[in-house]
């Protein structure tokens, strides 16, 4: 990268793996990046809505938080049948995605975790 701007995205040739070549995820970042379509604002839809809105960062972030704090509690199992201690909730479960690396998948892996979640997958593993 240089200037701000990516100049070149090339593979390992040492990696026994690839050796050299790029992934789809490789291959498309220099357009996910720079491309002129990129999307800087968060996009909403209302419920039942057609189009998509533009909302402040904070209030997207403020509505997310409310959301998964409203559906833990509502799937949460503190103790089962016999009073065995669960501690988690079915209130949602999270799939990471390929667009994100490893760090990124392990820190939401973390996360949802520490939330009490039990549903957690990785789209690399289905």
């Amino acid at each position: 990268m240089r200037g701000g701007k990516i100049t070149q995205i090339e593979g390992d040739p040492d990696s026994p793996i690839s050796r050299g070549r790029l992934c789809p995820k490789g291959a498309a970042t220099h357009s996910l990046v720079d491309s002129p379509r990129r999307e800087y604002t968060v996009k909403y839809r209302r419920p039942h809505g057609a189009q998509w809105e533009d909302l402040p960062l904070e209030k997207a972030m403020d509505m997310i938080a409310d959301r998964v704090i409203a559906a833990r509690a509502a799937g949460w199992e503190d103790r089962d049948a016999d009073g065995n201690r669960l501690r988690r909730t079915v209130g949602f479960g999270g799939l990471g995605g390929a667009t994100l690396d490893n760090e990124e998948n392990y820190l939401i892996k973390k996360l949802f975790t520490a939330l009490g979640a039990i549903q957690i997958e990785n789209q690399a593993r289905i």
